[in-house]
């Protein structure tokens, strides 16, 4: 019988809030994700991993809107 593997932590080790209350600038995940990611089952943990793209995409589109309204 082949074991499944467990959906590894995508945590990079530098915990940095983007801002007050937003996700951390390492993983991109909320602090309530990364309290409970070893008490999430496997499809939560991937529901949150699916949705780290977005929040990258959506923090980049916000840092060049707010350099944008800077100049």
């Amino acid at each position: 019988m082949t074991e499944k593997a467990a959906i590894i932590s995508p945590c990079v080790r530098v915990c940095r809030p983007l801002e007050v209350g937003g996700p951390c600038s390492g993983c991109m995940r909320t602090r309530e994700e990364i309290t409970r990611w070893y008490r999430m089952t496997d499809d939560e943990r991937q529901i949150v991993l699916n949705d780290i793209p977005l929040r990258l995409k959506a923090f980049a589109k916000a840092r060049r809107a707010a350099r944008l309204g800077e100049n």
